[in-house]
């Protein structure tokens, strides 16, 4: 089940079930100007603090500034995907809304929630009348994988804030 979250939704415990796991074995990395993919290897994993600290800071300042934070449920009502869009609109012309986040956990990527959640996520921003969404993607071969599979490409425009607090994150956007 998949529903928008509010103020009330959110409590320390919230993705307790969520399993950030991922093990990287290449990413994309910007040099001379052109991507390459190397050989960098991490496992991404999440721990109680961090789960904790992404409900109580992001979702919620997320919501009270008038953005919007989904989440998927399994049968069990735990959180397996959620997506975070922010309401700030920014670049030349106010055309970008960020996609702050999108997650899926472990156990149920390659089911098509994740491609349901970017369309969610993309059609409330066309509703609120962005032109593109912007992401800061994770580098790794499967993350970029997924994004320019849903039809993001590299940004036009660069959020410096963005890039510069995530440096190895890759700048795309996708036309609304």
């Amino acid at each position: 089940m998949m529903r928008e979250l509010t103020l009330e939704d959110l409590h320390p415990d919230l993705l307790q079930c969520f399993n950030r796991y991922q093990e990287v074995r290449r990413c994309w990395r910007m040099e001379n100007g052109k991507w390459i993919l190397k050989d960098i290897s991490f496992t991404e994993q999440w721990d109680d603090s961090l789960k904790q600290e992404i409900v109580a800071v992001d979702f919620t300042n997320c919501l009270e500034s008038g953005g919007f934070v989904w989440g998927v449920f399994n049968n069990d009502h735990e959180v397996i995907a959620f997506a975070s869009l922010l309401s700030d609109f920014f670049g030349s012309e106010n055309q970008y809304l960020q996609l702050m986040q999108i997650h899926v956990s472990y156990e149920y990527r390659n089911k098509g929630i994740g491609r349901e959640l970017f369309a969610l996520c993309s059609e409330k921003a066309r509703q609120l009348g962005a032109k593109k969404l912007y992401i800061s993607t994770h580098s790794s071969e499967e993350s970029q994988h997924f994004y320019k599979s849903v039809g993001c490409v590299d940004a036009e425009e660069m959020n410096k804030k963005l890039a510069e607090y995530e440096p190895y994150d890759r700048q795309m956007e996708f036309i609304l």
